[in-house]
């Protein structure tokens, strides 16, 4: 795979202002016009996430999505899966705790992929940067029905986690418009968002609605 430039810091803060996170819904496909939409709207970064889908029908989500953030200069993760990551060319790969190393990930995927860690504790989020990750996601910040096993972590949490590490932080769980300027006045890099956009009526005027809310929080 070839170099994206993803990994510069500057840049990559800026590509995770507004993470659109794909929901579970069980048609795949209908997740392409809704990231298409988000994407029209703003969206800055996108995570293909798909915890049952098989292998082929994930690869071929992974490769539609790659498609349409390629065209727009989108970022794009894959969730936990690095093989899939590797075959659809992602510009990266998120992974939880439970899930394939960032060390491991970082042997399949090389240097010129971004690496994103789940943490909850600061603990989780200081291992993560040292084993080198390249921005952790933090949450969850709100109870979340999204992730309902995710753990909380709360703004007090978060703002802890961001002064002890020195890559960027993304906020996840329990976002949404009304609180959307919280996490980012606590020194988030970027808010991850699903339902807030996957289960909007109008996912484009949603995102856009959000990345407003972002720029005011963090003008810089």
């Amino acid at each position: 795979m070839s170099g994206t430039g993803w990994r510069d810091p500057a840049r990559l803060r800026e590509a995770l202002r507004v993470y659109v996170v794909t929901d579970e819904r069980p048609d795949g496909a209908a997740l392409v016009p809704i990231v298409e939409r988000a994407i029209a709207g703003g969206a800055t970064a996108v995570q293909l996430r798909r915890k049952q889908e098989l292998g082929r029908r994930f690869v071929e989500l992974g490769r539609a999505l790659r498609d349409l953030t390629r065209r727009a200069g989108v970022l794009f993760f894959i969730n936990d899966r690095v093989d899939v990551a590797a075959i659809v060319d992602a510009d990266g790969v998120h992974v939880g705790q439970d899930d394939i190393s960032c060390r491991d990930a970082r042997r399949i995927l090389g240097e010129d992929r971004v690496i994103g860690v789940s943490a909850e504790t600061v603990e989780e989020a200081v291992a993560a940067e040292r084993d080198g990750a390249d921005y952790i996601g933090v949450g969850a910040v709100y109870p979340t029905r999204s992730k309902p096993d995710a753990g909380f972590t709360g703004l007090d949490g978060l703002s802890t986690i961001v002064s002890r590490v020195r890559i960027p932080v993304v906020a996840i769980g329990g976002i949404d418009l009304e609180n959307a300027a919280e996490p980012m006045r606590a020194g988030a890099s970027g808010i991850a968002v699903v339902s807030a956009v996957m289960s909007a009526t109008d996912p484009e005027a949603a995102t856009r609605a959000l990345a407003a809310r972002v720029r005011a929080a963090r003008p810089e």
